[in-house]
C-alpha cells in the first residue's frame, strides 16, 4: 500500500484519496455557451504526460482537496502543498 502526504492530514494510506483532474485543467467558461465537443474533450482528454506530474487530489477523510506532484511511471510522489487560498 502506498501511502499519500495530504497537506492537512499527514501521510495516509492511498484508500483515503480520489484523483480529481490533472492541475491547471481548465474548465471551459461559460458554461452556457460550451459546445458539447468541447465539454466531452474537458471531461474525457487528458494529457497523461509520462513522468513528473501536478495533479489535484481529494483526501475523503479531511475533504480538501490538494495539488500532489508524483512520478506517473514509478508513482513515487514528490510532494504535495494546499491550493492556493487554502492554507493548511
Amino acid at each position: 500500500m502506498q501511502h499519500f502526504p495530504c497537506p492537512f492530514c499527514g501521510p495516509r494510506d492511498e484508500t483515503e484519496f480520489h484523483f480529481a483532474v490533472e492541475a491547471g485543467h481548465a474548465r471551459p467558461e461559460p458554461a452556457a455557451a460550451v459546445s458539447d465537443a468541447a465539454w466531452s474533450s474537458y471531461l474525457y482528454e487528458n494529457a497523461s504526460p509520462k513522468g513528473s506530474a501536478r495533479e489535484v487530489w481529494l483526501h475523503l477523510t479531511c475533504g480538501e482537496y490538494f495539488i500532489m506532484t508524483r512520478d506517473t511511471v514509478s508513482r513515487e510522489v514528490t510532494g504535495s502543498e494546499a491550493l492556493p487560498g487554502h492554507a493548511p
